[in-house]
């Protein structure tokens, strides 16, 4: 979503730190480009003149020209700044002393909010809650269906009422119910509208004020840009919020919504939605946006999203057969189909430090030459995965036919899967060699 921003602040601090002497005027130029890549990405104006003013001052506060590194001061202080107004500090959600804990989710149509109900409850079962969805969208065709799919995903139950049941007396019996089968969270996913409206708004109200949740969590679209501020806005003053939940972040909007909203309404942003796959919701982590947006990465989540897939048994014996050199393609694949598991590879290189800011790098990714890849692999017998050097000529062509792929193909991967294994064949020699006697 911040592609664009971060290649252009990309470029201004490749200018700034390409020089070793910066005068107070230089900052201030740099300054204005910055305030004018925010404007550009859509940013509340209000935000972006603040967020300019604060780097100003902090720059003439600390004398920056005079540092020995200027240029990464200059960019210190913007990243801090940015950390600051995308909420400072990462906020856990509150949970009540006494189960169960009532999250309420509001928010307009086409948000995505039944989605969220589904992500936010997979989220808590893998953290060990025991959550219940609550579907209490019962004006839009189908939502009450929609959220039984999504639980289903999820592995979570919901509970649906009856037929023309008023939503509140749903999410009185469903808060009751809860209590007597044991769950300890229960997400409602309440209705929305096209626009707020004060139907919708006093609905909302008579829910809040009948099961008194411990948060009332707006679900908002980042795609709408500062559409989303002025909706969060709007449910903030009318209703009360006590955080956002942002999705469609890995869209190809600009971003600014993302930078105003918290300044602009004073509320966290606690999740954020990353992909449309029902493990696709992220914590927010402001310090750790804030890196992404600078083209630095984001490696803490990197290895947070890791330890989720990844049994830590397996990644030993992994590491073991890597440094014996036993590296089959068997192995290639298990990797392979946990990367998958990782989420969409696009997502995960904007997290690798350094990497979006490389001048031709691509970072869209074709999954769907990764699946290729893996119809490859197991057109494959257990023997040519693990001793590839026996595929000749006609085994090759059966494996294509076998895959759906040219020749050519088995041909790219079998010489790529080679050269790695070349390489961490020189690695290990390395390795062994740099070892003390």
């Amino acid at each position: 979503m911040f592609e664009v921003l971060q290649q252009r602040l990309g470029e201004i601090f490749k200018r700034l730190t390409g020089r070793g002497v910066l005068t107070a005027e230089d900052v201030d130029a740099a300054l204005r480009e910055v305030r004018l890549a925010l404007l550009e990405a859509d940013v509340n104006v209000r935000v972006a003149k603040e967020f300019v003013a604060r780097v100003r001052e902090a720059a003439v506060g600390q004398e920056i020209w005079r540092s020995l590194t200027p240029g990464q001061m200059v960019i210190k202080l913007v990243h801090e700044e940015l950390t600051r107004i995308l909420g400072g500090a990462h906020r856990e959600l509150r949970f009540r002393p006494t189960p169960p804990t009532v999250f309420l989710l509001v928010g307009l149509h086409g948000t995505g909010k039944t989605t969220t109900a589904g992500k936010l409850g997979l989220y808590l079962k893998r953290r060990g809650r025991y959550p219940l969805l609550v579907a209490a969208d019962l004006r839009r065709p189908a939502a009450v269906q929609q959220l039984a799919v999504v639980g289903q995903q999820a592995g979570v139950d919901v509970y649906t009422g009856g037929e023309g049941v008023d939503p509140l007396e749903v999410v009185r019996q469903a808060v009751g119910g809860a209590r007597q089968r044991g769950h300890d969270v229960v997400i409602v996913d309440s209705a929305g509208r096209h626009q707020v409206d004060e139907e919708l708004m006093e609905e909302l109200r008579r829910m809040r004020d009948a099961v008194q949740p411990q948060e009332v969590l707006l679900v908002v679209d980042a795609m709408t840009g500062q559409g989303a501020v002025g909706i969060a806005e709007e449910f903030n003053r009318r209703l009360g919020i006590d955080g956002i939940i942002l999705t469609k972040l890995d869209g190809d909007a600009r971003g600014g919504g993302a930078l105003s909203i918290v300044s602009v309404t004073g509320r966290p942003i606690l999740f954020v939605g990353v992909g449309e796959r029902v493990d696709a919701l992220e914590p927010f982590h402001p310090d750790r946006m804030a890196s992404r947006i600078l083209g630095m990465g984001d490696v803490l989540t990197l290895v947070e999203r890791a330890q989720e897939v990844m049994d830590a048994e397996a990644a030993r014996e992994m590491e073991r057969k890597l440094r014996r050199q036993e590296f089959t393609l068997e192995d290639f694949l298990v990797q392979l189909r946990q990367l998958q598991r990782m989420g969409p590879l696009e997502h995960l290189l904007q997290m690798v430090p350094g990497l979006p800011r490389v001048r031709g790098m691509p970072m869209a990714v074709d999954e769907k030459q990764l699946k290729r890849i893996e119809a490859i692999i197991n057109s494959m017998t257990p023997l040519e995965r693990r001793k590839p050097e026996i595929i000749d000529g006609s085994r090759r062509r059966r494996i294509a036919r076998g895959s759906g792929v040219s020749v050519q193909e088995v041909n790219r991967l079998l010489r790529q899967f080679e050269e790695a294994r070349q390489l961490l064949r020189r690695l290990g020699g390395v390795e062994r060699r740099g070892k003390l006697p």
